[in-house]
């Protein structure tokens, strides 16, 4: 990985970006002329493998200025753990500079460990140069190889060397006025092994400027890249047409499948009342038809989850559409985080509306429990995500990390909570009840008094079952998506093929509805009434699926080590595999109400 990483900058990019707000962020770039100073910024450092534990630059013992100055960033930026910092580095527009002293520095044994460590940990380090970041590594380790060496710890391991690299190479490309292109190379005869027990180290630099053709504009493609290898992106295309038209088949069978039985439950139930067999027992789900449209308990929980689901998945389109619109192009840092915290703001009247409108249509408007839902609808979501971020938060202010936010941007996510999202979820509800006034749920049947008794079902068709099957097969058809999104999420790759990501969604959207739907008839055949919350589980199990992965994936595709990393990645995906689950479960609810609201209607129920 580290040596596909020094050679990124050299590989050159599968596709073009079409990026029409990048001519207009050129506009607002920075331009200069000859000899004019180019601010070098230091952003963090951090184990390669951990991608969430970043540390301030000169959390090492590098040449520091006297004064540490930090550039304003932006939501989105300080969400990532960038703390861009100016550095002592003296480059000037097209100056070459053969080479030059940073600062010599004698290295205490405290500050010579903490180099010993981050080069044991893989630490890279990233900079910024006009909005540019360039990656390069800390040092590099050198040990015995073979049986013995795993027996000798490496503190009294004498063959073990680190070496820490004390010359950067800058290379940047210019044309006209602008800065297009920047790279940085680590001079492997320029090192120094802390191991031998050396303390004065001597930093320095050198830059070569190089006018390229490039015009300005299209300066982001070669970081728009989506694999190392062109090979993968081929590999992508035919792994998703694969799962796509596995999964048109498999939906197709079970909807033809699905039909025929529907047609011939239909003919029967017809057929029985043209001949006024009222002596002959009704069997099926018709015979469950007083009891199918039963309000679940915990109707208000449940109706404030339905809201929360129609709210993300409303999010959930947003961005995606924004994304295919090349709105987060790779020089926009930040900008997914920031656009996902303003959707999910503005977005919040859906959950509101939904929510009241189900539960007033449900359970009469003029109910006074209106205004709790109201409350969980508002609070379903965005109180784990809190009570997570807490635990995070703390966790990366122990460790000093940069992944903790400055309690500044706390302060504004907690005020577009309280002056944006909640009003307006009030908004929702107030309307949602409105539109439900005078208006019955308009069930095709009669309500019974008394719930029917369910009979006894073998254990392969009750819940647990049908929910573990329900999971399975969306999950299968977003299984290989997943690979690429967690290697961009957690690591270091970066995705841009939205497009394929839109295709995935699509089917997994498709795939959850077709595969609910067949479930809630299945347990209706078997007169089983509870459809409610089953139907909400059963299309929401594909969270669980996406939950169950991160462990095959932390322990079987990652490197990722430590506590702040595994808390970071199975917290977040806890949240992340929480709102897969409302959202699609949502989604399962829906269809399942649409069909059997269909099925009921087209018979005759006394």
């Amino acid at each position: 990985a580290g040596s596909a990483m020094r050679d990124a900058s050299s590989v050159q990019p599968l596709r073009r970006l079409l990026l029409t707000l990048l001519a207009q962020t050129a506009l607002a770039a920075s331009t200069y002329e000859k000899s004019d100073p180019v601010v070098l910024y230091a952003n963090k450092v951090g184990p390669f493998a951990n991608p969430n534990e970043v540390y301030g630059f000169f959390s090492l013992p590098y040449c520091r200025p006297n004064e540490l100055e930090m550039k304003r960033e932006d939501l989105g930026p300080l969400l990532k753990g960038d703390r861009p910092t100016k550095t002592l580095y003296d480059i000037k527009f097209r100056e070459d500079v053969p080479w030059k002293t940073l600062c010599k520095v004698t290295l205490d044994q405290a500050q010579a460990k903490a180099f010993k460590q981050a080069i044991l940990d893989d630490y890279y380090f990233e900079m910024m140069l006009d909005e540019l970041p360039i990656w390069g590594y800390v040092g590099e380790l050198k040990s015995k190889s073979g049986a013995l060496a795993t027996l000798i710890p490496r503190e009294l391991d004498n063959s073990t060397h680190y070496f820490l690299f004390t010359h950067l190479d800058f290379s940047i490309a210019w044309n006209e006025n602008r800065i297009i292109e920047v790279n940085v190379s680590m001079d492997p005869l320029q090192r120094v092994d802390l191991s031998s027990g050396s303390r004065k180290i001597e930093f320095s630099y050198s830059v070569r400027w190089l006018h390229t053709d490039v015009p300005f504009e299209e300066r982001m493609n070669r970081y728009a890249q989506y694999s190392f290898l062109p090979q993968s992106f081929e590999i992508h295309w035919l792994s998703i047409i694969n799962s796509f038209v596995l999964v048109l088949l498999l939906t197709g069978f079970l909807a033809i499948i699905l039909m025929r039985v529907l047609k011939n439950d239909f003919s029967r139930y017809t057929r029985a009342n043209e001949d006024l067999e009222d002596d002959e027992e009704e069997t099926g789900w018709k015979l469950v038809h007083g009891d199918v449209f039963r309000l679940p308990p915990c109707f208000s929980i449940f109706c404030a989850y339905v809201g929360t689901g129609a709210q993300l998945f409303t999010l959930v389109v947003f961005i995606l559409v924004l994304a295919v619109m090349n709105m987060f192009y790779p020089g926009n840092r930040g900008a997914m985080y920031t656009a996902a915290i303003v959707l999910y703001a503005l977005t919040a009247g859906t959950a509101g509306f939904v929510s009241a409108h189900l539960y007033c249509r449900l359970s009469g408007s003029e109910s006074a429990r209106w205004a709790w839902n109201l409350v969980l609808s508002a609070t379903l979501f965005p109180g784990p995500v809190f009570l997570m971020f807490c635990f995070l938060n703390t966790v990366a202010i122990m460790y000093n990390s940069q992944a903790a936010l400055p309690f500044g941007t706390i302060l504004v996510i907690m005020v577009i909570w309280a002056l944006v999202t909640l009003p307006l979820t009030v908004i929702g509800g107030i309307a949602g009840r409105n539109m439900a006034k005078g208006k019955d749920f308009d069930t095709p049947c009669r309500t019974n008094k008394i719930p029917r008794e369910i009979p006894p079902v073998p254990w392969y068709r009750q819940g647990p079952c049908q929910v573990f099957m329900a999971g399975f097969l969306p999950f299968s058809a977003i299984y290989i998506e997943l690979h690429y999104i967690f290697a961009s999420v957690w690591g270091h790759k970066l995705y841009t093929l939205y497009g394929i990501l839109f295709i995935a969604f699509t089917m997994l959207v498709i795939v959850t509805s077709f595969i609910t739907i067949a479930l809630t008839y299945f347990q209706l055949a078997i007169e089983d009434h509870r459809w409610w919350w089953r139907s909400l589980f059963s299309g929401g199990s594909t969270g669980i699926f996406v939950y169950a992965y991160c462990f095959f994936y932390y322990f079987g595709r990652s490197g990722m080590f430590g506590f702040l990393q595994t808390s970071f990645f199975f917290g977040y995906m806890l949240l992340a595999s929480y709102a897969a689950f409302i959202m699609l479960g949502t989604i399962g609810f829906l269809s399942s109400l649409v069909f059997v609201r269909r099925i009921y209607r087209a018979i005759k129920c006394d």
